[in-house]
């Protein structure tokens, strides 16, 4: 795996390794890149977007950077978990070609003044309660986009207002990369992984199920009608996550933690505006601090069918 730390470097590596690439298949065969985003602290779920990446391109780029303009005052900035070495030896046994590892001196040089704003979608879930936050992610994924041209990014669904926000701006600006979501990967319990979830003590790793729990309930009554104009609407959806989240938790170690509710909302995937009828689809999607840490999670429902 080659691993390279400033713009310049990668961008002139990747278009290397596609000449390569050409030069070892057929002379008419257009080598696709796919590139995997991440801020490192890697887990199963990144290395989910590896292995897909892998499957539907003939090169992966990955990149780690701990990205600062998406962190707001008082965040976990200076604290979030930094595993580089582990992380290269977790990307390069998943089969990436060539890691990105800038760090923000050469992202972010003395005198940059051009940012990506979003516009209103930027404002909602998570950028209502972290402003700023989805302005620095699409201004670095934009960047990263610049830098490494890939043909195809992976991302996955648990971030999926990011996903809704990148989404919007690779429209809007036109941007030549085919977006791809993965499927959230899950501990055995249902827990979302999270690089934040290092941050839970042995009582809060198991209080955290409850975001999960809450979710599932708002799905099982979505899918308990058998037509289209039985499944219930956004607030009867919303009222069956915030009962889960109230129920006694059946650990008595795990019930003494606080969970402190962010959101739980109903939501237009593309859009993240609320939603009334949830028969053509919604995002169910919950945010909320167990003990310090907040965590974030959400279910797809697909549109219903008649």
């Amino acid at each position: 795996m080659l691993l390279c730390t400033t713009p310049a470097e990668m961008t002139a590596a990747c278009r290397a390794l596609r000449v390569q690439e050409r030069g070892l298949s057929a002379p008419e065969h257009a080598p696709t890149l796919g590139l995997v985003p991440t801020m490192g602290a890697l887990h199963a779920g990144h290395l989910s977007l590896v292995t897909t990446a892998r499957a539907q391109c003939d090169l992966v780029a990955a990149s780690i950077f701990v990205n600062p303009t998406q962190f707001g005052p008082g965040e976990d900035f200076t604290r979030y978990p930094r595993t580089f070495d582990a992380d290269c030896a977790q990307l390069e046994s998943a089969g990436v070609d060539i890691l990105f590892a800038p760090s923000a001196e050469t992202m972010y040089p003395s005198g940059n003044a051009t940012f990506v704003d979003p516009g209103p979608i930027a404002e909602r879930l998570d950028g209502a309660s972290r402003p700023g936050h989805f302005r620095g992610v699409a201004t670095i994924v934009t960047r990263l986009f610049s830098i490494v041209q890939p043909d195809r990014a992976y991302f996955g669904q648990k971030d999926a207002a990011q996903v809704a926000v990148l989404r919007q701006i690779t429209r809007d600006l036109n941007l030549p990369v085919e977006l791809f979501v993965c499927p959230t990967v899950r501990e055995s319990d249902g827990l979302a992984m999270s690089s934040r979830n290092r941050y839970l003590s042995p009582a809060e790793r198991l209080r955290a199920r409850v975001l999960y729990r809450a979710l599932s309930a708002a799905r099982e009554l979505a899918e308990s009608g058998q037509s289209l104009s039985d499944r219930p609407d956004a607030d009867t959806l919303r009222a069956a996550m915030l009962n889960a989240l109230d129920l006694p938790d059946p650990s008595p170690e795990a019930g003494a933690i606080p969970i402190r509710l962010d959101y739980a909302a109903v939501v237009d995937p593309d859009t993240l505006l609320p939603l009334t009828d949830t028969s053509r689809g919604a995002l169910l999607a919950i945010a909320a601090f167990v003990g310090a840490t907040r965590l974030i999670d959400n279910i797809l429902l697909p549109p219903r069918s008649v």
